[in-house]
């Protein structure tokens, strides 16, 4: 199938070094405030990319949920394929994808389990039937049919019937710390708006324009 055809030029915006913030945490809440406003379909997926033992890239998409100064939270089985390859590599870069607005936003930086504690706060706001699903799932191993899935659900649903679920011991989070933003905006003949922030020896965030 050719797509050569296809083309989609943007000018919604323009992005330029003066215009963002210092703090490229406060940007990135500031662009994805914009995105909920636009009221986009999950705004908080995002593309998580691991490497493996051999050095093959696998991606996936997560949901981001929360972020803060310490970094960018998600939340998966220890024991799936992500997992694994966080353990043996915990460098990792994520998009997200904001098409709607033209614009995207790649993060890389090194992926550290959250405590348990924390992936407890936020297991218990999660409503009853993903609790359930936490407990169902063994990620990523394969499974011979959905009716297996389904029975295992219903063997789960009996076992916690007249109690809370608890937190499985192999489920939790992640927590993302940056070491490099770009934030990129849509622009026409392809000359798109890239605005990139690295840290320096110090740690202090620098700024820099990068050619699309």
């Amino acid at each position: 199938m050719d797509l050569s055809h296809l083309r989609q030029d943007y000018a919604l915006e323009s992005l330029d070094i003066d215009d963002v913030d210092p703090n490229p945490l406060v940007q990135f809440e500031r662009w994805y405030q914009q995105a909920t406003q636009a009221e986009l379909l999950e705004p908080n997926a995002m593309v998580l990319a691991t490497v493996d033992a051999e050095g093959q890239p696998t991606q996936r998409t997560v949901l981001l949920k929360y972020f803060d100064t310490r970094g960018l939270v998600f939340f998966t089985n220890h024991e799936s394929r992500k997992a694994r390859q966080i353990g043996l590599n915990p460098r990792v870069s994520i998009l997200f994808l904001w098409l709607p607005l033209q614009r995207q936003v790649e993060i890389g930086g090194t992926a550290r389990k959250v405590s348990t504690a924390e992936s407890l706060k936020y297991f218990v706001t999660r409503p009853r039937g993903s609790r359930l699903g936490a407990w169902v799932s063994q990620q990523s191993e394969i499974v011979s049919s959905r009716s297996l899935l389904e029975a295992k659900m219903q063997e789960m649903k009996q076992r916690f019937a007249s109690k809370e679920v608890p937190l499985p011991s192999f489920w939790g989070g992640y927590r993302i710390e940056p070491t490099r933003f770009e934030f990129w905006q849509g622009r026409p003949n392809r000359l798109h708006d890239r605005i990139c922030y690295e840290k320096d020896d110090v740690g202090e965030w620098q700024r820099m324009r990068l050619a699309p």
